[in-house]
């Protein structure tokens, strides 16, 4: 039914309509269009209107969500329809078909309540015959055909009924009713009765949607390339595979990583339960998907086991001359240390074992206890990896984490394996005095099995869970003191004492070692800088007086930066010339004074000689009296085991008082008090028991002992000199403070063939049984 064959059956339009209001959008004049009408309100109003003229007035709802229909709820422009055909659906409701004839406006509601009757009039348009309009009518048609040809969504017969609308009003009408629009928007168009206006309203709506669909077209466009060049790639990938495997080669990537492992794993000397425990892990990596949780496990599981060195180590072909040269060439000094380590691979050479074995290098800071496992690393030929455990508080370090766990890693000794991959390596464990106790294991504990040549043939790690032959690495462990390494762990290693270094040694070693790398770590050249031996005399008594080379090493290193400085800034020409009076200008102030060496210098005090973490050092034992009751009084915090010695000390002074002519009141009237110096240091250990009898001895006989002496020795209660420990060190700390003569236990008399010549040249060694004899000699 055309639009020409409507209007005439409907040319009295009454002035009283039937109201339907409308949720969606509004419905233009001159449209034939299907209506749904589901409300019982709307279907009496339909019924009724059927029964009268058949025209109804649509009119737009300004809220679309509105519930209650009322007058105010409506706009007051809207469309008089005439209704062509009724069809009654199944579930109660109606689909009308309708022709839209004019538009009206509400002048006022006769019924205000459902069904909403109002009285009209009937608006026209305001037509403008002119050039513009029909410009505006051309571009509006031209510019539709550009969106309807783009968008799928406009038919054929919208096209043709675009084409055939001979008036511009209804052309507007057309397009407004089948653009994407507002709803308000719409509602505006609808009421503007001026048909230029309306034109130039749609036009912009036109433009709005062609831009709208170019922007589209370009997002279906890239998604369109997008589609094409997974599909490229997928047939690319799936013909690649097919040629893959005419030519017998892996397909994918999981396929080359299980040849890969395939190959490894048959090159490997696996026997028993690792072999069927690795065959394993390859069969069901096999099986697995890329996508699943536990491929990259197996995956990492496997490229662990393939990395290790599993294969039996070569014989070693150890040449003993140039494993000597090396060690003399990377250290000075150390005879025993290097004469034991040469004895100890004369040994491997003999009986053609590549079995490791543990070494424990113990002393303090600074002596070169791991650039010594460097060496025999390098006199052996071996590869070298060193890791510290200080501080170290969690076993799984040593022993590793379970596979069950998120980023589970095998420990640190699987870790250097795969590092160096030999089976026989030098593996360096630093620090291992300093190792902690958490909730998380103690790592002690672990490296029991790791440290034991019974056990760790078949070393165990919690990442690999296989038995893993760790019995060829040669383990070098290092401490700066003993005491605090637990006693089954202590028995596993064979121990190998560095002492500290004299002033010679240093001297000699800076010559060699330090002044020629700090040089270079400070980009001076070595004719640029000269050193006198006064110079380096100084910086050894004055400012580097500890046990091992790191402060002397750090003053050197001070020393240079500040003569780079002048070379850059004040324009200093080389050669510079360090003496010992220009030594104060680089470095300061000195940190120990000739004067600061101990002296006796009243009753009462005793040199006594002591061994720490740091090396040897020597203590200054001060006693007074006062007057009071009998008491004795200890200060310079001392460790339980020192207040013992000088308990015993006083006890032991106190029966020797008759002899000497001292009354019983001496003691009873007066209160002694014992102290050491440098009381914000720990001090422990009963080799200072002889020093502390000695001292109250002074005392008591108001007699200053003979200069230049020292001693060490634990006193028992019957006035015995019991051995000590540390002899060494303590004879080179005496050295330091230029102490000649020194008292010691007679048990250890066979200790003075260990301390190298050089060491006890100058000093006398007096050996005592019992006190009575050091008395005879310090008075």
């Amino acid at each position: 039914m055309s639009q020409k064959e409507i209007i005439p059956a409907g040319q009295h339009l009454p002035d009283k309509l039937y109201i339907i209001p409308l949720s969606g959008k509004p419905i233009f004049p001159g449209i034939f269009t299907p209506l749904m009408i589901m409300s019982k309100k709307d279907i009496a109003v339909v019924e009724q209107s059927l029964i009268n003229d058949s025209m109804l007035g649509l009119v737009l709802l300004k809220d679309e969500e509105s519930s209650e229909v009322s007058p105010e709820e409506l706009y007051t422009v809207g469309t008089a329809a005439k209704i062509v055909k009724k069809i009654n659906l199944p579930d109660g409701g109606m689909n009308i078909f309708i022709s839209t004839i004019k538009r009206f406006r509400i002048k006022h509601y006769i019924s205000e309540i459902q069904p909403l009757t109002a009285e009209v009039d009937f608006m026209n348009d305001e037509a403008e015959k002119t050039m513009e309009v029909k410009a505006l009518t051309r571009s509006i048609i031209s510019e539709m055909k550009q969106v309807s040809e783009n968008n799928p969504l406009f038919s054929e017969e919208m096209r043709l009924n675009m084409v055939n609308i001979d008036q511009p009003g209804k052309i507007a009408d057309f397009i407004a009713s089948i653009l994407n629009i507002d709803r308000t928007e719409q509602q505006k168009i609808l009421e503007t009765l001026n048909v230029r206006k309306r034109m130039e309203q749609v036009l912009v709506f036109i433009k709005k949607e062609q831009e709208l669909l170019r922007i589209q077209k370009k997002i279906q466009l890239q998604i369109n390339e997008k589609i094409e060049k997974n599909q490229r790639d997928y047939f690319l990938r799936e013909e690649l595979k097919a040629i893959k495997k005419e030519l017998g080669m892996p397909v994918d990537s999981k396929s080359s990583e299980y040849i890969r492992f395939k190959e490894a794993i048959e090159k490997l000397e696996l026997e028993g339960e690792a072999k069927e425990q690795v065959e394993q892990e390859l069969q069901k990596f096999s099986l697995m998907e890329p996508v699943s949780a536990e491929f990259g496990v197996t995956r990492n599981y496997l490229d662990t086991i393939v990395s290790l060195p599993w294969n039996k180590p070569e014989p070693e072909n150890l040449d003993i001359i140039a494993a000597k040269e090396i060690l003399d060439k990377d250290h000075y000094g150390l005879e025993d240390v290097k004469e034991r380590i040469i004895e100890y691979l004369s040994v491997r050479k003999l009986k053609q074992d590549t079995k490791g074995s543990i070494i424990c290098l113990v002393g303090p800071p600074g002596v070169g206890k791991t650039s010594i496992g460097k060496s025999i690393a390098r006199a052996m030929g071996k590869k070298f990896f060193r890791f510290s455990v200080g501080g170290m508080r969690d076993e799984a370090e040593i022993k590793g984490h379970r596979r069950t766990y998120i980023g589970a890693m095998p420990g640190k000794i699987i870790q250097g394996l795969k590092i160096v991959k030999t089976k026989n390596p030098v593996f360096m464990i630093d620090e291992i005095d300093k190792l902690g106790v958490s909730y998380q294991g103690d790592p002690s504990s672990a490296l029991l099995e790791v440290l034991d040549p019974e056990q760790n043939i078949s070393f165990r790690d919690h990442y690999l869970d296989l038995p893993f032959d760790i019995s060829h690495v040669l383990f070098i462990t290092t401490a700066n003191t003993l005491d605090t390494i637990p006693p089954p762990l202590r028995d596993r290693m064979e121990i190998i004492r560095l002492a500290g270094y004299i002033k010679e040694e240093k001297i000699a070693i800076a010559k060699k070692y330090l002044i020629p790398k700090s040089l270079s770590s400070s980009g001076i050249k070595k004719h640029q800088v000269k050193y006198d031996s006064a110079a380096l005399s100084v910086i050894a008594d004055q400012y580097a007086r500890e046990a091992g080379v790191r402060n002397y090493e750090k003053s050197l290193d001070r020393i240079h930066r500040k003569i780079a400085k002048q070379f850059i800034l004040d324009d200093l020409k080389p050669p510079v010339k360090i003496t010992s009076e220009s030594i104060e200008k680089y470095l300061g102030k000195p940190s120990f004074r000739p004067e600061e060496i101990k002296k006796v210098i009243k009753p009462g005090m005793v040199i006594g000689l002591a061994w720490t973490n740091f090396g040897g050092d020597t203590l200054m034992i001060e006693t007074v009296f006062t007057e009071g009751k009998e008491g004795f009084k200890l200060t310079g915090q001392m460790g339980d085991v020192m207040k013992e010695s000088a308990n015993i000390a006083y006890t032991y002074v106190r029966t020797l008082a008759p002899q000497y002519g001292i009354k019983k009141d001496f003691f009873e009237n007066n209160i002694f008090h014992l102290h050491i110096p440098e009381g914000a240091t720990p001090k422990d250990g009963p080799s200072a028991g002889i020093t502390m009898a000695s001292a109250l001895f002074s005392l008591m006989r108001n007699k200053i002992i003979k200069k230049n002496f020292a001693m060490t020795g634990e006193l028992s209660l019957s006035g015995a000199v019991l051995p000590i420990g540390g002899l060494k060190e303590k004879t080179i700390a005496a050295r330091r403070n230029n102490i000649k003569n020194i008292i010691i236990p007679r048990q250890n008399e066979k200790d003075l063939e260990e301390i190298p010549v050089h060491i006890k040249k100058g000093i006398k060694f007096y050996p005592v049984d019992y006190f009575e004899d050091v008395i005879r000699i310090i008075f």
